[in-house]
């Protein structure tokens, strides 16, 4: 079967390991709404404290000096192409080119007519994890009407989702009113589909997709780089909210990462 349906590969699911993954996955989702602002947290560490935990090293050893006698390693230079741009802090209300988008993704597309191996490592070749393109600002050219687009890698193509003219509902899902980092042009989404995660690895699958997802985005933020486009990874959403936006069953499809795009 070229042209494998998606719910095909429910059939080779074990109902038993879909369900506690999708507990252990929702154990790590949380709601970001204005109705839930006064009544739910995510921790209680003073800001003194979350100062002195962050932007460590982890020693093995903290109490003894053992490390190597070589010189101080090299960074890479900056004009390496594996010097990453920082994440941007805020995004200024800009549109994009649709050739950038398209030049954008380019990594993630199947590398060429003899092969279906795409630019990033997928344990078994299963690429269990869908990419979809999604506008935000009215002043990106877009190739239609719809303004979300679902990445077809092996056929470097789009699939435009349908009844997806309206993007409010997809702005308000994945930035919540009270955020700081302005009006991204573009979001890029990697979604875990988890019947093709977990029908041959089961719960060892979900690793791997995780893996994949980090791959992917990491391809795409040094592609930014070269775009000269702003970039940054972006995990403030709730899942449900989310899927409800792209029309997708949330038992199903596991938003991993959001990656916001801007000029």
């Amino acid at each position: 079967m070229k042209n494998i349906p998606h719910d095909y590969y429910i059939k080779f699911s074990d109902p038993k390991v879909s369900e506690d993954v999708l507990d252990f996955h929702n154990k790590g989702n949380f709601t970001i709404h204005d109705c839930v602002k006064n009544i739910s947290s995510l921790h209680n560490l003073p800001e003194h404290l979350l100062s002195d935990l962050t932007g460590n090293e982890l020693q093995i050893y903290p109490d003894m000096d053992i490390t190597t006698n070589e010189p101080i390693l090299d960074t890479l230079a900056t004009s390496s192409p594996l010097y990453r741009n920082q994440s941007c802090d805020f995004f200024d209300a800009s549109g994009i080119a649709f050739e950038s988008i398209k030049k954008l993704i380019s990594p993630l597309l199947r590398k060429d007519e003899t092969t279906n191996k795409r630019g990033y490592p997928s344990a078994g070749a299963l690429y269990s994890v869908e990419v979809f393109c999604c506008s935000l600002s009215p002043d990106n050219t877009w190739p239609c009407s719809e303004k979300i687009l679902h990445l077809l890698p092996n056929s470097r193509k789009f699939e435009v989702i349908q009844d997806s003219f309206d993007n409010s509902l997809l702005t308000e899902a994945i930035l919540p009113q009270g955020h700081k980092i302005g009006n991204p042009s573009v979001a890029i989404i990697y979604a875990m589909y988890i019947p093709k995660t977990l029908f041959k690895y089961r719960y060892r699958g979900y690793r791997l997709a995780l893996m994949e997802i980090g791959s992917m985005y990491m391809l795409a933020d040094l592609q930014c780089k070269h775009l000269n486009l702003k970039s940054r990874q972006w995990s403030g959403y709730t899942d449900n909210m989310l899927c409800r936006a792209l029309g997708l069953n949330p038992t199903l499809f596991f938003p991993s990462c959001v990656h916001l795009i801007g000029a």
